[in-house]
């Protein structure tokens, strides 16, 4: 009895799996044809004047010319004209189309053109699988909706989630922008692309490459990262990261940025930064260096914060707070400096001193605060310095240090001796980027340790003022000084002067200061 209770739940689950299992439905054919020789099996179903093929099967309709209906294996072959619908959203065109109503799997081959919503897909091979709601097109595919074109060799969509995965030679096209990819994804309703290798976005005035990020399409803005770079506003910003708005017109960047002034021979370094195309200015912080290339050689400038404002051809670099400049023979320490790239000036300031900084302060205090570089083993310092470059060599010109102009070097022969010289106005002129003559003018003051040429004995300090003084340097030292306009001056023995004498006014050895080498730039 129970065997026989068995065969029966048997028999029963069986039908229930028959019927739930659609079969493909004849709607109507202009013929109804049999051929068991050429098409076993099948029913030849042909259109006529007045009645086309129409098939149905799980809510979609197929028109076609001409099919080939198998029963028995619930498929068909259509071919001529071939036409699917499905609800409202749905069309397929082909030349032909097989369809297997067991695993619910559509094959379109020759003219495809399917329809979704307002998106629509050009091929020559599709594949569609009803059940997993996708669509795989090979042999290449061009999709358009109102405004965008993209094409690629390979891709995959699917239909829940109005979603395209592309491979191979992916081309998006729009009057805006141009994206070429070797692998993304594409949302159609909200028109965003996810990148996932190499890809190039190209704007009407940018142009943005990565090997992974997303792009908002509609509203070009995105988020790039690994190799991500961006050519805008002819600069190039490269980082591990890149944020993008071309409507706000803005751009961000985060660790290991890099920005190229190829027309100025610069780069800007930092971790963070920020570009305000409407503005046409920069903004680099965190570990922020710029490097400017002076001949052969190379200028490194760090600042806290670094700005690039202006167009390329007039651009000016700004930083502000613990300045420090490094080249072969030459470094330097400001509050901030001030770079036009377009005349080739350089100034190293000082932060404006309040009224009462300078009611309280010494001349010593305020050595201790202004601008200063070293050029070999000489100390110059001064309110304001100004380095100019030429623009056509990049070589450095000339250098200027407005009002408290100093200079110390120490004397290579005493253990604690320095000769100084001091004026209003500093001049010096470069030749192939190294000082050769430096004039100070104004209430110059000079105090300088002579020594015998033979015997290196010291024979006295040599005590001066005169209206200028005028060096000619020579290995960045000192080699011959030429006094103007009435000299007075006298050469005392070492021990008839007194320490105090030894000093002039404003005096402030800051060797402990001086930066060696480019990887102090960022030692506190």
């Amino acid at each position: 009895m129970k065997i026989k209770i068995s065969i029966l739940f048997l028999v029963f689950t069986n039908l229930i799996f028959t019927q739930e299992k659609k079969i493909i439905e004849i709607i109507e054919a202009g013929s109804f044809d049999r051929n068991e020789k050429t098409n076993p099996g099948a029913n030849i179903l042909k259109k006529n004047d007045k009645i086309r093929v129409h098939l149905f099967h799980d809510g979609m309709n197929i028109y076609s010319d001409y099919a080939l209906f198998f029963k028995k294996n619930n498929t068909f072959k259509a071919s001529g004209n071939v036409v699917v619908k499905q609800g409202d959203s749905i069309e397929l065109f082909s030349n032909t189309l097989d369809y297997d109503g067991n695993i619910r799997k559509v094959i379109a081959k020759g003219d495809v053109d399917f329809y979704n919503n307002d998106t629509n897909l050009k091929t020559n091979h599709l594949f569609h699988d009803r059940d997993a709601k996708e669509i795989f097109f090979e042999k290449g595919g061009v999709i358009k909706d109102s405004a965008t074109t993209i094409k690629s060799l390979e891709g995959k969509y699917f239909l829940e989630y109005s979603k395209y995965s592309f491979v191979k030679n992916v081309e998006i096209e729009n009057p805006k922008y141009n994206i070429q990819s070797n692998k993304l994804d594409y949302f159609t309703k909200s028109e965003h692309a996810y990148f996932y290798g190499p890809t190039l976005i190209k704007g009407l005035d940018y142009d943005i490459y990565c090997e992974k990020g997303f792009y908002d399409t509609k509203n070009q803005n995105g988020y790039f990262t690994r190799k991500s770079k961006i050519n805008y506003n002819n600069r190039l910003i490269e980082g591990d990261s890149l944020s993008f708005n071309d409507k706000t017109q803005f751009a961000s960047a985060t660790k290991n940025i890099t920005l190229t002034d190829t027309l100025n021979k610069t780069i800007i370094k930092g971790d963070y930064a920020e570009i305000f195309k409407a503005i046409d200015s920069a903004m680099i912080t965190k570990k922020s260096m710029v490097i400017k290339m002076v001949d052969r050689d190379s200028l490194f400038i760090k600042a806290d914060t670094l700005f690039a404002i202006g167009p390329a051809e007039n651009r000016i670099i700004k930083g502000r707070y613990n300045v420090r400049i490094f080249k072969q023979n030459l470094s330097g320490k400001s509050d901030k400096i001030i770079i036009n790239q377009k005349s080739g000036l350089t100034k190293l300031l000082r932060n404006k001193l309040s009224e009462r900084q300078k009611q309280i302060l010494t001349a010593n205090e305020i050595a201790k605060k202004n601008p200063i570089i070293w050029n070999g083993d000489s100390q110059m310092s001064g309110d304001e310095i100004h380095i100019t470059q030429d623009i056509k060599t990049n070589n450095l010109d000339s250098l200027k240090i407005l009002n408290n102009a100093f200079i110390i070097e120490k004397d290579t022969l005493g253990i604690e001796n320095f000769n100084q010289i001091k004026g209003i106005n500093l001049f010096g002129k470069f030749q192939k980027n190294e000082l050769k003559t430096i004039e100070l003018i104004q209430n110059t003051e000079m105090i300088y340790y002579l020594y015998d040429d033979n015997t290196k004995d010291l024979i006295g300090i040599d005590k001066a003022i005169c209206s200028s003084i005028l060096m000619e340097i020579e290995n960045n030292n000192i080699k011959e000084i030429i006094f103007t306009t009435n000299p007075e001056g006298e050469v005392f023995p070492e021990e008839e002067m007194e320490l105090n004498l030894k000093i002039l006014n404003g005096f402030n050895w800051r060797i402990s200061e001086k930066i060696k080498n480019k990887e102090e730039l960022f030692i506190k």
